[in-house]
């Protein structure tokens, strides 16, 4: 350790009901070509000219695969409580449907055993972007057949595992699964499609529901749904600007959080969406909005938006202030959390547990002889860490908090090239190195 770091916050501040755990998913760390999984779309989207940084993948990753038992000791060691995980759709039913791979669903089983053996509790989440190849063929989230692909998995895997899960999620940031991915191409499969887009934000969250309602079926517990949100601001005071802003706030923040706690879609997103969703959608509302015992935030920037002249949507661009930046461009503004924290409260999930479900950076670590520095991680898990005390003195019922993420590991369109980690991952050796943010995290927790 190049010095002793520490957070300014203290775990006694939090109370001894919080959880602190870390976060990964199945693709970006795993190594897909290992068990007998199945290609996904992330697969042939990286092998796709101009879609992935040098058209890296998931083939090898971090090969947890083979190395979990070590990533679950770094965990440990850390003295965090809970690891928050995904399973592949792919590694466990190559095909999406039928045939179950034996040797996918043995790796999750010694896996959470691995977790329990350890203290560490294990909160599952079912879907981490990795949609089988063989669904993608057949129109993948456009298909609403999706919904049923994917209530069948959940079978599979809470069949296997339920009886060890602290807890379960259905989906990961359905923005990113469906918008990001069907309008602006950046995520695979990479359409740019509105169309496309509008049955995928519907279809994302029908799964949900209906695996949501398998799961309750089978007496499964401690089930939630895991959103992401940005804090969305005008960067100038135009009209035109605040309107960009509140329709980019709608598509990005409240399409999928109002279905899920209100059973309705936001009237100002249906203006643009509306004439493109699929036929009897409004059926589907009410088992969208099943209630939850929990509420995850993906929370990681703001975003601050200038209206363009652009005669077609999205009519706005980014306008970045002056706040400090990540490796990936993103603004740091721990202020945000808090925003979204209490509006959460105040106008969507009322006294629902919520849980800090993702939260973290990417950041240029200087790798040195006595070990990995990363100031900018530790000060950005400060602030946010503050927020989420400030939320929780506000009334918040914040219950747990996972940071992003255990290890660097492959970041989807980026490639290997952005480092999220507690933990310095060498790529060629796999070597893993905590960094001074682990540390300090460390030394935070155990008071």
């Amino acid at each position: 350790m190049t010095s002793s770091p520490r957070l300014s916050v203290k775990r006694a501040d939090f109370g001894d009901a919080f959880t602190f755990g870390v976060a990964t998913s199945s693709y970006q760390i795993e190594g897909h070509t290992f068990g007998g999984a199945g290609p996904t779309h992330w697969d042939t989207f990286a092998a796709t000219a101009g879609n992935v940084v040098r058209a890296e993948d998931g083939a090898v990753a971090c090969d947890h695969y083979h190395r979990w038992e070590e990533d679950l000791d770094l965990i440990r060691d850390a003295g965090l409580s809970a690891y928050r995980f995904s399973t592949s759709w792919a590694r466990i039913m190559p095909e999406g449907r039928g045939a179950v791979n034996a040797e996918g669903l043995d790796f999750y089983d010694r896996l959470v055993d691995g977790m329990l053996a350890r203290g560490l509790q294990p909160h599952a989440t079912l879907y981490h972007w990795e949609l089988p190849a063989a669904l993608a063929d057949l129109g993948g989230w456009t298909n609403r057949d999706v919904a049923n692909w994917f209530a069948d998995f959940t079978e599979v895997v809470i069949g296997r595992l339920g009886d060890r899960l602290t807890s379960v999620a259905p989906v990961n940031e359905p923005w990113c699964v469906s918008f990001l991915s069907h309008f602006l191409g950046i995520h695979a499969p990479g359409h740019r499609d509105i169309r496309a887009t509008a049955r995928a934000m519907h279809h994302v969250l029908l799964a949900h529901g209906r695996s949501i309602a398998a799961m309750r079926a089978m007496g499964q517990t401690n089930l939630g749904a895991v959103n992401n949100f940005e804090y969305v601001s005008a960067a100038d005071e135009s009209e035109a600007s605040r309107a960009a802003a509140r329709l980019y706030e709608g598509i990005y923040n409240r399409w999928f959080v109002q279905a899920m706690m209100q059973k309705t879609y936001p009237e100002d997103v249906l203006d643009l969406l509306g004439p493109h969703m699929p036929a009897g959608w409004e059926a589907d509302l009410d088992l969208i909005g099943a209630p939850l015992d929990w509420f995850g935030v993906n929370y990681y920037t703001r975003q601050n938006l200038r209206a363009t002249d652009s005669p077609i949507f999205p009519a706005m661009e980014p306008a970045p202030g002056d706040l400090p930046k990540t490796a990936m461009g993103w603004e740091v503004f721990p202020e945000g959390l808090y925003r979204i924290l209490t509006w959460l409260k105040a106008e969507q999930t009322g006294d629902l547990p919520i849980r800090i479900t993702e939260n973290g950076l990417a950041s240029y670590d200087t790798v040195g002889p006595d070990g990995v520095s990363d100031p900018q991680r530790l000060d950005y898990l400060d602030g946010h860490l503050k927020a989420v005390l400030r939320a929780k003195a506000e009334g918040v019922p914040v219950e747990a908090y996972f940071a992003w993420s255990l290890m660097d590991n492959y970041e989807w369109a980026e490639g290997y090239e952005k480092r999220f980690g507690l933990v310095h991952v060498d790529f060629d050796t796999l070597e893993r190195t905590p960094k001074d943010s682990y540390h300090a995290l460390k030394a935070m927790l155990a008071g």
